[in-house]
């Protein structure tokens, strides 16, 4: 039916009859059309329209004394629920996404409000003063779907809930239909103008073959450990902002610090409950929010030998381990004669995000702690002692050295020990193991974490963690022929049999040695005695017996904070007649007080410089020589 035009004027507020609330203006007629009144344009009908009820001769329009207009009303329980109108929510641009399914190629960042829509400053939830400057919703097929592209307004469904205020059938070409203002029922969010922005970018990448489509429209990954403990406030840089996200990584390990902590805290201070202190529980939270810390344990006897392997990287990474681990403590014994090349050949193999925490050495005996640099900060000063087991105090190739520090709140000892060799020197290794844990002078001025379960006489209940590991000498009993039968059955080897003729398990089970510790399962043959540079045992007229010499042990004042991942020894290492053997730990770090002696991020730089300009010119020397070795191949060629 064709429709007429009509112009509707600002109806004035009257008096509500008894039955409910209406608005004041024209009815429609018997065939649809709206009653004409006063000052309609030339093209409207004229007084001969029909009135409603249809028959009678139509009604006289009275007199309007002129008058400035009424500010316009609207009914609400003609037009709007003002609940309905709040629980309202508009559609994003993800989820506009999913309903286009992915059909359309590309639009612009601002959803389209079908053909000949004008373009708007802001998205239709940013109603501003009224609701007059929307323009009128065109019906086009297909409408009904709730398609954005098909020409549906946001506030289509707000206009179509009220026919008895506007007719949409009424409305021609040119003609606006106006309402009264409406506020927003609470300030409306600032919109972003910034066009980089995460829906932006994705509303107008809606091809899912373009690459940066598929990058934007993942979800965005969570980090398992967080950089913030659960008690810490969400940082300001956090938020959804360009210029912002540009300057903090959402990986970033750094929380914001208070302007009033810097002011005030020493950091010197505090307890194991105080809030924002150093050790504590917020700031062991951020770095290891399950609380445990990857070790790498190692030993080796280098029997002397200058020559060093060429590559460290079997040893100190081991292909098995995903990732590189938090700290590193390697024992040598009968270590080369020049410490320092070892040192800096650690330090160039563990690369730029490890420093050396502390070193130490009595006589052959090596032992150096490397800690990734971002955690230099909790440590403890590191303290050292020594204990020669010879009878002859200046030779200083039998003994122990330890070394002791702090970690948050967990105290940690390494010793690495060389005991009397030979194969039936059970009692004199017994003995080298008791003058070790009484005369280790361990702690000094570092406090104990818990003194009330420490022993004068044992120095292994004096920390938290203790990782004994060395060259302990303890042999396989039973003699040469009875092991290499054992050996003899290749990759079929069966070393719990082997194991059934250790001294050090025999010794342990009695309770005579290593009191408290245990021993990771052992799944790799004996790293005791090779032919230099060959996988044969030892083929000299000696003929010593093939063993575990190389051992790795552990001990924990709470039971199950030590956890062995891997225990195992390294084949490809054969400068020397022993193959150094390392295990993999996870260990239970508690938060801490701040009344410890702190290190205060000391390491030694000079050797740190040192290992990683050796990185450096080994790696322009390789990419030389790929380069050199490519060109002869392109000169042989042509």
């Amino acid at each position: 039916m064709p429709s007429k035009a009509a112009s509707l004027r600002p109806p004035e507020p009257a008096p509500q009859p008894p039955g409910g609330r209406t608005l004041q203006g024209p009815l429609p007629g018997a065939d649809g059309a709206l009653a004409p009144r006063e000052g309609s344009p030339p093209d409207a009908p004229g007084p001969e329209s029909p009135a409603l009820g249809g028959e009678g001769p139509p009604a006289q329009a009275a007199p309007i004394a002129p008058r400035p207009p009424a500010r316009p009303r609207l009914e609400r329980a003609l037009s709007l629920d003002d609940r309905g109108w709040r629980r309202r929510r508009f559609r994003g641009s993800q989820e506009d996404l999913e309903a286009r399914n992915g059909t359309s190629p590309s639009r612009g960042s601002v959803r389209s409000e079908g053909p000949g829509a004008p373009a708007h400053s802001c998205s239709p939830p940013c109603l501003s003063a009224s609701l007059q400057e929307i323009p009128k919703s065109r019906r086009v097929p297909g409408s009904e779907r709730g398609s954005p592209s098909s020409g549906s307004d946001p506030l289509s469904g707000v206009a179509a809930s009220a026919p008895n205020l506007l007719h949409r059938d009424a409305t021609v070409a040119g003609s606006s239909p106006r309402l009264a203002s409406l506020l927003p029922p609470r300030p409306l969010p600032a919109l972003g103008l910034d066009i980089a922005s995460d829906s932006l970018r994705t509303a107008n990448k809606v091809d899912p073959d373009l690459a940066d489509y598929k990058l934007r429209a993942q979800p965005r990954l969570v980090r398992a450990h967080s950089s913030l403990g659960p008690g810490r406030p969400r940082s300001p840089l956090a938020c959804d902002d360009c210029s912002l996200r540009s300057a903090k990584s959402p990986f970033s390990l750094l929380a914001p610090i208070r302007t009033k902590d810097v002011r005030s805290r020493s950091y010197l201070e505090g307890s194991l409950l105080a809030s924002g202190a150093l050790l504590g529980a917020e700031e062991l939270a951020r770095y290891f929010p399950d609380r445990n810390v990857a070790l790498f344990v190692a030993t080796w006897n280098m029997q002397g030998q200058k020559e060093l392997p060429p590559s460290l990287d079997e040893f100190l990474l081991p292909a098995e381990a995903d990732y590189a681990q938090d700290l590193y403590a390697i024992g040598v014994q009968e270590g080369c004669s020049d410490r320092r090349e070892w040192e800096t050949r650690l330090q160039e193999t563990l690369g730029p995000h490890y420093v050396l925490l502390a070193s130490a050495a009595h006589g052959v005996l090596y032992m150096a702690l490397f800690i990734r640099r971002d955690l230099i900060w909790f440590c403890s000063e590191v303290e050292s002692s020594t204990v020669t087991t010879r009878i002859v105090s200046q030779i200083k190739t039998k003994g122990a050295l330890g070394v002791s520090f702090t970690f948050f709140g967990t105290s940690f000892l390494f010793i690495t020990s060389h005991f009397t060799s030979g194969d039936g020197k059970v009692a004199e290794r017994l003995l080298d193991y008791t003058r070790t844990v009484q005369a280790l002078a361990l702690p000094r001025n570092v406090p104990d974490t818990n003194p009330y379960r420490s022993s004068a006489a044992d120095v292994t209940t004096r920390f938290d963690q203790v990782f004994w590991f060395g060259d302990f000498n303890f042999r396989l009993s039973g003699g040469r022929a009875a092991v290499d039968a054992l050996l003899g059955r290749g990759l079929a080897v069966d070393v719990p049999a082997l194991l059934e003729h250790d001294q050090l398990i025999r010794e342990m089970r009695r309770g005579s040695i290593f009191k408290g510790f245990q021993e990771p399962d052992i799944h790799f043959l004996p790293s005791y005695k090779f032919d230099i540079g060959k996988d044969t045992y030892d083929s000299t007229s000696k003929q010593r017996t093939p063993s575990y010499t190389d051992r790795v042990l552990y001990r924990s004042r709470h039971k199950g904070d030590i956890c062995p991942v891997r225990y195992s020894s390294c084949a490809g290492i054969r400068t020397s007649d022993h193959r150094p053997v390392y295990g993999l730990f996870r260990v239970k770090v508690r938060p801490g007080r701040d009344n410890i002696p702190l290190a205060a991020g000391k390491f030694d730089r000079e050797l740190y410089l040192i290992g990683i300009k050796r990185r450096i010119s080994k790696e322009i020397q390789r990419q030389q020589g790929l380069q050199s070795q490519s060109s002869s191949t392109i000169c042989s060629v042509s």
